[in-house]
């Protein structure tokens, strides 16, 4: 019996495959080494931006202002009005319990 092989034709196919597969890591090794290449020139950009620019003049807060003297009269009726809407609040079921406990708290200042 007589078998007929191509080896020829079979090395040429092998052959095709890795060059093939070759060409394809070597374009993505290039692509990435480009992107790399963009990276490193924005950020050489940016640096330059940045030491052009003036450093920031950081300021600091200004002292906090004294508590408030005690209610006066205009004062304790604004303070009225504000627990009145919040018991309105609260009545509505707009504000939980723990909520107009809260508000309450924070209106007295305690």
């Amino acid at each position: 019996m007589f078998v007929r092989r191509r080896p020829l034709l079979r090395a040429a196919a092998v052959g095709g495959g890795a060059y093939m597969a070759g060409k394809h890591v070597a374009r993505r090794q290039e692509e990435q080494a480009q992107y790399e290449a963009d990276q490193d020139q924005r950020i050489s950009d940016l640096e330059q931006q940045q030491a052009s620019q003036p450093p920031p003049s950081y300021q600091q807060p200004p002292p906090p202002s004294p508590s408030p003297p005690p209610a006066a009269p205009s004062q304790s009726s604004a303070m009225l009005d504000q627990l009145n809407q919040l018991a309105a609040l609260h009545q509505q079921g707009v504000l939980t319990d723990d909520e107009f406990s809260a508000a309450k708290a924070k209106l007295f200042g305690t």
